[in-house]
């Protein structure tokens, strides 16, 4: 009798095994060859954090520092510190540490949702749809091998991910008069997600790592002596209910590059406009 293979779940990729109170294990895949993918390091982290918080309480910013290279072929370890809980707000540190130090250290803050008359927010660029683009990836049921990368649907604008770079060439069009490299993706994870606001907040952090630090090596990264960067920290703020699994807008520029340091910015947009997420990246700039 022939054994199917099962489809691998997104979210498996940030399921945490509990080791007592407030201490949790994780294992996380490649971003770079045997180098643990940040944004499911620092997703893994908000997972642990919101295993401390009343379910009440959404998480609505954080804010880490990728300290030391994190590895695959060790579990991580989650340590998770109560700072505050008040009437509205909850606040969280977390530690990852692996063989003994920290890797990526975060403070997330957590509200109990409210509803205000007082309300703004940024227009969504308009670009063309999802499905008028092509995705970087196949999907997973036609991939030979299980690799995570290919739970998500991600699409460039203008699609131009060609090779193994997975990204679109600089445009000085794109950059506009103000001198910015920008790029907009479409992202989503490519099967139903359970309703859990916790799990698409920690998804659209995987997610956001994809491609936020390479806008900002856009007009280097092509040729030899080439540019790689390396994630510093990350800051995510979340604005308003969202699916991960929907298809999402990311809107990116890169204000500053200098000093071997690039800052990155990107907003998440809903297809029908609504402002989600922001999220700034600093990484390092690595010439080869």
């Amino acid at each position: 009798m022939a054994v199917t293979a099962q489809r691998p779940e997104f979210a498996d990729l940030l399921s945490l095994e509990t080791i007592d109170r407030d201490i949790f294990r994780g294992s996380c895949h490649d971003g770079a060859p045997m180098r643990a993918f940040g944004g499911q390091v620092a997703a893994q982290a908000q997972i642990a954090a919101g295993r401390t918080v009343e379910p009440d309480r959404w998480m609505h910013s954080l804010h880490g520092y990728f300290l030391r290279p994190g590895r695959t072929d060790a579990p991580i370890l989650y340590l998770v510190e109560r700072i505050r809980d008040g009437r509205s707000f909850s606040t969280r540190r977390v530690s990852a540490v692996q063989n003994g130090e920290t890797i990526f250290s975060m403070s997330a803050s957590f509200q109990r949702p409210r509803d205000t008359a007082e309300e703004h927010q940024l227009k969504a660029p308009d670009v063309p749809l999802p499905e008028t683009l092509r995705r970087w990836w196949g999907p997973i049921d036609e991939a030979p091998e299980y690799r995570p990368f290919l739970l998500i649907d991600v699409r460039s604008i203008p699609s131009g991910a060609e090779g193994a770079a997975h990204r679109p060439a600089f445009d000085p069009a794109l950059a506009a008069a103000d001198g910015m490299p920008r790029q907009n993706v479409w992202v989503r994870v490519d099967q139903p997600l359970p309703d859990d606001p916790l799990l698409h907040a920690c998804a659209l952090t995987y997610l956001s790592d994809l491609t936020l630090a390479s806008t900002a090596s856009l007009p280097y990264g092509a040729g030899p002596g080439r540019v790689d960067v390396v994630s510093l920290d990350h800051a995510m703020w979340f604005h308003r209910p969202f699916r991960a699994d929907d298809w999402l807008l990311f809107a990116q520029d890169s204000p500053s590059v200098g000093g071997a340091r690039g800052l990155s910015r990107g907003t998440f947009f809903t297809r029908d406009g609504q402002l989600v997420a922001s999220a700034i990246q600093e990484a390092g700039l690595l010439r080869r």
